[in-house]
């Protein structure tokens, strides 16, 4: 009698498991039409646990939001000066990180090589220094400006590859002074070199 007691309970608890199941499914398997919303909250919420102190929104530049700053900064230098010194005549890895003026400015510096056919053989060894000569907020524009010391070989060659300008053997020290910006009503987070200064 025990053993059929037993396989009653068990008929019984895999009845309720098997109603606790579908009454899951019909729950989570109902669509709601919120799914999109829900997420875009959870992301705002979520951003408000972000430190203001962060590279998110440079409200408190402090050491380490200047510290994350001239990381990207330093890549975006690196990338914009290789992309440069490139032979194809456009810019492509380095679009991104240009506003619209300092692409059109590139770009035609760019053509104007090409026009006189002469050829820029850059090879770029490294940043020696980053830092940071000023941060500002104007309105919600942050603006961003590094000073930078780094080093490459360089020259340029005429059509003939007449060397005109530059050592292809001696390592030259560049000074660069780069300003950044970023929109922070953008939902773009990169920052774009807005201006180089002399």
């Amino acid at each position: 009698m025990n053993y059929s007691f037993e396989y009653i309970d068990i008929i019984l608890l895999a009845m309720i498991a098997g109603f606790i199941f579908l009454r899951l499914r019909g729950i989570l398997g109902k669509r709601t039409g919120f799914e999109g919303k829900l997420n875009e909250d959870f992301k705002e919420e979520f951003s408000k646990t972000i430190p203001k102190n962060t590279v998110k929104n440079y409200e408190i530049f402090d050491e380490d939001a200047k510290n994350d700053f001239l990381r990207g900064a330093k890549i975006a230098y690196e990338t914009i000066i290789t992309d440069f010194s490139d032979n194809d005549n456009k810019l492509t890895e380095s679009k991104p990180l240009l506003s619209k003026k300092m692409h059109d400015q590139f770009n035609e510096a760019l053509k104007d090589r090409s026009k006189r056919g002469h050829v820029a053989e850059i090879t770029f060894i490294g940043i020696n220094s980053a830092i940071i000569k000023e941060h500002k907020k104007i309105d919600q524009i942050l603006k961003v400006t590094v000073d930078f010391v780094s080093e490459v070989i360089t020259c340029i060659k005429d059509k003939d590859k007449k060397i005109i300008s530059g050592d292809p053997k001696k390592i030259k020290k560049i000074y660069d002074t780069w300003v950044f910006s970023r929109d922070t009503r953008s939902t773009n987070p990169n920052w774009q070199l807005v201006d180089t200064l002399t």
